[in-house]
């Protein structure tokens, strides 16, 4: 007797809802494909636009190759203005010595007048590095001895819970409200004005949360079989910590320190309100003794590209000190980021901890 006959139709229809299924997942896939080179492309672009343009206003034709006068001048007033049929666009103090040299005054020879859109931008310059500087390392000192009192000393409890909680919060907190912060606090309270240090604080406090986060995972990624041989040895809960935990963490907290980098550097909302001028064409030691610098307001690259940019009219005049000072700031982030990196490998394989 012949065995029943079984129905394809099941096996037809999960192997069609099988072919579905993958088609629509080669579809998702390919979306999510063409969504990340898209957004790739427009990033290339962008920086490629400022590269380009950028590079225009930095690298000249003649020898040096390098405009060192855009990098260590001072920002000025350019004058655009028509003289005997003559097309000029000078510098405020080249404008000064062509009214001089032919005994004429403004009222003579009136301008077009673009702030800020001459000279150069070494006073934010320093001032960026200054900053940023500054607030890592109050980041990093106050960032790493709190990872290491939560990673090693405190005792898990419902107080610790809390303040790590408090920590992770304060991570997503935006700029502005630490720049507001930052104005109470330093500005008005401590009476700092509105100077270099308050600007380091805000910036230090606002990446605090990062630097603790990262540091503390970085200091519980160590195995705890150094711990143990470092007791073992007859070290102190400190010793143990400084000889054999963080010689294992110092690549996760330069890690840290290149997130924090990246974020202090190119903030504008909290230097605009403790430490950032629109105009100051002096450093800080010019103006006070050199023990007073830090109570001195600064200019600084991410304001600045704030001001050229929203302040001032995109056109042929205004364009180099727009994208030159853009370029000049992609370049200080990722050498810095590229500094940190670096360091990153180098203490990725330190030695064992010694008996």
């Amino acid at each position: 007797m012949n065995p029943p006959r079984q129905d394809p139709t099941p096996d037809r229809w999960s192997a069609t809802c099988q072919g579905r299924r993958q088609v629509l997942e080669r579809a998702a896939f390919g979306c999510f494909r063409l969504m990340t080179y898209g957004i790739l492309l427009g990033a290339a672009i962008i920086v490629g636009k400022i590269f380009w343009e950028g590079s225009r206003a930095l690298l000249i034709a003649e020898w040096p190759l390098i405009n060192f006068e855009f990098l260590t001048g001072a920002p000025e007033t350019l004058h655009v203005f028509a003289h005997r049929g003559e097309q000029f666009a000078l510098s405020e103090s080249a404008y000064q010595d062509f009214l001089r040299s032919r005994g004429l005054t403004s009222v003579d020879v009136p301008t077009d007048a673009y702030p800020y859109s001459a000279g150069g931008i070494f006073p934010a310059i320093m001032g960026t590095l200054f900053l940023t500087v500054g607030s890592m390392a109050i980041a990093l000192i106050l960032g790493i001895s709190a990872a290491i009192y939560l990673s090693e000393f405190a005792r898990a409890g419902r107080f610790i819970r809390l303040i790590r909680l408090s920590i992770a919060n304060l991570a997503g907190v935006p700029s502005i409200v630490f720049g507001l912060f930052g104005l109470g606090m330093f500005v008005l309270f401590l009476g700092w004005g509105q100077s270099l240090i308050a600007g380091c604080f805000t910036l230090g406090f606002m990446v605090l949360p990062v630097v603790i986060t990262v540091s503390e995972e970085a200091l519980r990624s160590v195995p705890w079989s150094y711990r143990e041989a470092g007791m073992a040895l007859g070290a102190t809960r400190w010793q143990m910590v400084r000889s054999h935990v963080l010689p294992y963490a110092l690549p996760g907290i330069l890690t840290s320190s290149i997130l924090g980098v990246a974020r202090v550097a190119g903030e504008t909302a909290p230097i605009l309100f403790t430490a950032a001028y629109a105009i100051r064409d002096r450093l800080p030691w010019e103006v006070a003794a050199p023990g007073d610098f830090l109570t001195q307001g600064v200019m600084a690259l991410p304001y600045h590209i704030y001001i050229v940019a929203s302040k001032l009219p995109h056109n042929e005049h205004t364009a180099r000190m727009q994208y030159g000072t853009a370029f000049v700031f992609l370049c200080i982030v990722g050498g810095v980021a590229l500094i940190s990196v670096v360091l990153r490998q180098r203490y990725r394989a330190p030695r064992p901890p010694e008996a």
